[in-house]
């Protein structure tokens, strides 16, 4: 393990000191999701405490009851391949068609679907979703280059092109002030959207081979990133325009992947590149990790993970066919 941030030799990097030693550890439990082999992943707790999530691989959506420990499946449309999904307050179902062009909607209670599908067939994989403040749905297409903007009362897709070739849109957040910040995996950039004028402007971060796959924004707005390639934790400051970053406990093996931010602005992710996946914590008030836990049943890759603030839990799914809950410190 590292014990000291590295120092940038970029000027728009401000370097900075710190030491890094895991003092916590967290809670964590899994459960084995009953259809083999399929993928359980991004989980989203909706009103009634049921863990939803998308079988990519199985091609359902499902949840999790946790109470009762019983889980339920719901069949979409053939050829779906769901990445993603999000649940608006009325417990509806929001999900990304990956391989079919469209966003669904699932209503639990009649198991009816509706479908959004993309105004350009050039927009073939709808990718991460997320609700901004008015509740409508921003969202990523990975392979085809886009941003887009799903306004929910009138159905209304809205496709933004990033002008950097290949970039890959992956990770998306929303700030406080209603604006869709996104990681180009594909480039060592970040992206943000004005929701008004719908323009786009690309950030490039200062090591060339960074590849920030997910992010998140804390409270006090700043962009908070892990850089998958090269194993760092990033921070990107809007109003300065700076950025700094530490070397994840497992550096250049860590391959750190799914993000989630806490109630205290605590930063939390995944390193994927070691075996068992490791749950890390990083305190962003003193700007070091402090928290080292391993994924007991080893996870094979973490890709996404929903921060419930009621339970002061994060939900997570695995490639090991596994959706898990770690209880924070």
């Amino acid at each position: 393990m590292r014990t000291s941030l590295i120092a940038l030799l970029l000027a728009s990097v401000v370097p900075i000191l710190g030491n890094v030693q895991a003092q916590e550890t967290v809670e964590i439990r899994e459960w084995e999701v009953p259809w083999a082999d399929t993928r359980p992943r991004d989980p989203f707790v909706d009103g009634q405490g049921r863990v939803w999530f998308v079988g990519q691989v199985g091609n359902y959506i499902a949840y999790l009851d946790p109470a009762a420990e019983q889980f339920r499946q719901y069949q979409i449309d053939e050829g779906t391949h769901p990445h993603n999904l999000i649940v608006d307050t009325k417990d509806q179902v929001w999900y990304a068609g990956n391989r079919n062009a469209m966003i669904g909607r699932l209503d639990p209670e009649s198991g009816a679907l509706t479908r959004f599908p993309m105004p350009d067939s050039a927009a073939r994989d709808p990718h991460t979703l997320v609700f901004d403040g008015k509740g409508n749905i921003w969202f990523t297409a990975q392979q085809s280059n886009f941003i887009g903007h799903l306004e929910v009362s009138r159905g209304v897709v809205h496709l933004i092109p990033v002008p950097t070739r290949r970039a890959r849109p992956y990770g998306i957040r929303i700030d406080s002030k209603n604006r869709p910040w996104i990681v180009l995996f594909g480039t060592n950039k970040l992206a943000t959207v004005d929701p008004e004028t719908m323009e786009l402007r690309e950030i490039d971060l200062p090591r060339e081979g960074a590849r920030p796959r997910r992010l998140e924004v804390t409270s006090d707005d700043r962009i908070w990133y892990v850089d998958y390639r090269e194993g760092y934790l990033g921070r990107y400051d809007p109003g300065t325009g700076t950025v700094q970053e530490w070397p994840a406990p497992s550096a250049e093996e860590s391959r750190p992947y799914a993000m989630a931010v806490d109630d205290r602005d605590r930063i939390w992710f995944v390193e994927t590149g070691v075996r068992p996946n490791r749950f890390v914590g990083f305190d962003t008030k003193s700007n070091k990790f402090f928290s080292e836990t391993d994924v007991p049943s080893g996870a094979g890759s973490v890709r996404h993970m929903y921060y419930h603030q009621p339970t002061q839990a994060i939900w997570f799914g695995t490639d090991v066919n596994t959706v898990g809950r770690a209880v924070l410190p």
